[in-house]
């Protein structure tokens, strides 16, 4: 059975000039999310501002219910599709690095605060998210966030798996040359914790970064349901709770574990 047709939009490339073209560019992949089908969008890390920010986080961050926001929510409820979006979130003086989820009625449906930060840059921009799994319901479908290098620690993915995620989200900003990540990671990470993992990265470059693209749709067989290149890109899969439960059935890790050996 089909619950779930997903969208990973691999852009828009670079830091865009205002926040006006951020939103025209997620609304053009909505749409031709839509028409493909799909019932959920996922965008890259800091998609609504680009990853090079420097000094310019704390100017471009929002609250989760700020303009942009409420922005994004319309268009979601425009074009019926639910989307993720990457933001620079601000509450009180602290900034995070972010992603929500918004229905496809426009409804805020989760936010997810990166909890493990990677080099200096995001070191000094932000601070890290205290919440290991954030989840909610999507058509049936048990839905968690994570934020790139999140992905890349087995103890959070687990965290997920043992929460019961079903179809994990990770708006990403990987760099070359760590293309290591979605070429073997992202299918390991999903087939040893039998969840799909849909990983939405950048291309690019920004600065002194390019980024890596080769955004993923990983299945908890192992396999590669979807996978973009280098460039500018919106790839759409299936999340098939059949093949998920199937998976599961076949695959015996997670009840298999000893938890009191893994102190």
């Amino acid at each position: 059975m089909t619950a779930l047709r997903i969208a990973l939009y691999q852009g828009p490339g670079g830091v865009p000039e205002s926040r006006s073209e951020a939103l025209e560019a997620l609304e053009r992949a909505a749409e031709s999310a839509a028409a493909a089908g799909a019932a959920l969008l996922v965008t890259p890390e800091l998609s609504l501002t680009g990853y090079a920010l420097g000094e310019r986080v704390r100017a471009l961050a929002e609250p989760a219910d700020g303009p942009a926001a409420r922005a994004l929510s319309a268009v979601a409820a425009r074009h019926r599709i639910a989307l993720v979006h990457g933001y620079p979130e601000l509450d009180g003086d602290s900034v995070y690095n972010s992603a929500q989820l918004i229905g496809g009625d426009g409804t805020p449906l989760a936010n997810y605060r990166k909890t493990h930060l990677f080099g200096d840059f995001e070191k000094s921009a932000f601070v890290p998210g205290s919440e290991p799994v954030v989840q909610t319901e999507l058509a049936g479908v048990r839905v968690g966030l994570l934020i790139c290098y999140d992905v890349e620690f087995p103890e959070a993915v687990r965290a997920h798996a043992l929460a019961g995620t079903e179809l994990l989200l990770v708006p990403t900003a990987l760099m070359r040359p760590y293309e290591f990540v979605p070429q073997t990671l992202i299918p390991a990470r999903a087939w040893e914790n039998q969840l799909y993992v849909a990983y939405a990265n950048r291309y690019g470059t920004e600065g002194d970064l390019t980024f890596a693209g080769l955004s993923a749709l990983a299945a908890p067989d192992g396999t590669v349901r979807a996978r973009a290149g280098a460039g500018e890109d919106l790839v759409v899969a299936d999340i098939d709770l059949a093949l998920l439960a199937a998976a599961r059935a076949e695959n015996t890790h997670l009840t298999d574990r000893r938890p009191e050996l893994y102190r």
